[in-house]
């Protein structure tokens, strides 16, 4: 049972067997930052012909706003804060916009992109059978020291990327089938994200957006993205200060923030509920990473969600921690979860009377 979940797959396993089922599959392309990168004007009126796999009659909010000209706006009032950068709540106020960089290490206008591909390692409701179009964002303003893709979000690794070119990996995500488009790590890029997301609404992209974050997000930036973002998908890691201040680069604020954030984040997009077809469309999907000897605090941040949130908000326990990067000197966190902890975890969440848990594992059960 041990050797079984040891050789589970995390995020980063997933994207050095993806590339392989990519290439063989013809989809270079738009694997590992769209090598094979077509002008964005050239293949905007055939990917605007096809449709992604959503549910019949649904609308992205960001559709709304491209037709009335507010998303072009809000692109630019984003931008503007980055002439003295408080995107997150580090608030550097450097000016990206000259080229300064700051704690997150990211460029101003363009962006670097990892990877853009079908990712089948999601939530299965956002993963269906087309996958979820998850374009991998490099940079971070957390900095976790068990980083399991410490390589593009400290080291940097991907290919600086404009807004033609984001826009036109949007469109061929949409046109190969995948159900949303999932931006990992956007909190940096928001503004060129915003511009991309004008561009390609232009040529017909319809695909639900996905704001997958760490969770360390701030409430008044959230409100710019009000109506644009369809799926929030924050990570809730630390219910302690001390422990986010410890293991994610002096991110003291991380627990408080985290809170007012993930209740903006519903009051804008609600309850998550998955369309007839299963393909979620619309709402808040929480994330909690279970560490071991308790780091993340576990137990009181379920009580806080069944507190705070109605109790069918959705929530995935996860169970894939694996010491990787820094965390082996960290002797609390230098083991992978036993299944005891994560079981403590789960019926904790059930006696408070959550009921949409996602539950990675029966072999934990």
């Amino acid at each position: 049972m041990k050797d079984f979940f040891l050789k589970t797959c995390t995020r980063r396993n997933f994207l050095e067997n993806s590339a392989k089922l990519c290439f063989k599959a013809g989809l270079s392309s738009i694997f590992f930052d769209c090598h094979k990168t077509e002008a964005f004007g050239n293949t905007a009126t055939a990917v605007a012909k096809k449709t992604g796999h959503t549910g019949a009659g649904f609308e992205p909010g960001y559709l709304k706003l491209h037709k009335t000209g507010e998303l072009k706006k809000r692109a630019e009032k984003l931008r503007a804060i980055m002439e003295s950068c408080r995107l997150c709540p580090r608030r550097c106020g450097v000016n990206r916009l000259k080229g300064m960089r700051g704690f997150c290490g990211a460029p101003g206008d363009t962006l670097v992109v990892s990877a853009s591909h079908p990712h089948f390692g999601e939530e299965r409701p956002l993963v269906g059978n087309g996958g979820s179009g998850t374009i991998f964002l490099a940079h971070c303003n957390l900095r976790c020291v068990f980083c399991q893709n410490w390589e593009i979000s400290q080291l940097g690794r991907g290919s600086e990327r404009n807004t033609d070119e984001l826009a036109g990996m949007m469109l061929r995500l949409q046109e190969i089938g995948c159900h949303n488009l999932n931006f990992v790590t956007p909190t940096h890029y928001s503004a060129p994200i915003l511009k991309s997301l004008d561009k390609a609404a232009k040529t017909g992209l319809r695909l639900p957006v996905v704001y997958n974050t760490s969770g360390w997000e701030r409430p008044d930036i959230l409100r710019v993205l009000d109506g644009i973002v369809d799926i929030y998908l924050p990570d809730f890691k630390y219910w302690d200060s001390g422990m986010s201040a410890k293991y994610s680069s002096g991110a003291e604020s991380y627990p408080e923030m985290t809170r007012e954030a993930i209740l903006e984040m519903h009051r804008q997009v609600g309850v998550a509920k998955p369309a007839k077809d299963g393909i979620m469309q619309r709402g808040l999907m929480i994330r909690h990473l279970v560490m071991p000897n308790n780091t993340g605090g576990s137990e009181k941040i379920m009580e806080w969600i069944a507190e705070n949130l109605p109790k069918d908000t959705y929530v995935n326990i996860m169970a894939q921690y694996n010491p990787v990067y820094k965390a082996y000197d960290y002797p609390d966190i230098s083991r992978r979860i036993t299944r005891e902890e994560y079981k403590k975890v789960v019926n904790r969440a059930k006696e408070t009377g959550l009921t949409n848990l996602d539950i990675q594992g029966y072999w934990w059960m």
